[in-house]
């Protein structure tokens, strides 16, 4: 019977402590995996467990942003002066 308890003992604090530890670790190195081939397929860098690089905090009161999209000024954007006018019937 003593050992029985011990047994249960050891179970339960390996089901209540140890368990938890061991799937966020190999969910963890799942998502990375997943994460870096998902990466490499669209010639980016993995998000996870690559360090960015270092810069100097912002000023108080000020916003610092990491990727400023390049403007590309299309011929038709000028002259556009709104959509075209689309009729329509309602269906009862």
């Amino acid at each position: 019977m003593g050992k029985f308890l011990l047994f249960l003992l050891v179970f339960f604090f390996l089901v209540r402590y140890v368990v938890p530890l061991v799937l966020r670790f190999v969910v963890s190195r799942f998502l990375q995996k997943h994460a870096r081939r998902y990466g490499d397929a669209f010639g980016q860098q993995a998000p996870f467990g690559q360090p960015r690089p270092s810069s100097p905090p912002p000023a108080p009161g000020q916003v610092r942003v990491d990727y400023v999209p390049p403007k590309t000024a299309k011929a038709g954007e000028k002259d556009f002066k709104g959509g075209e006018y689309v009729d329509f019937e309602e269906v009862k």
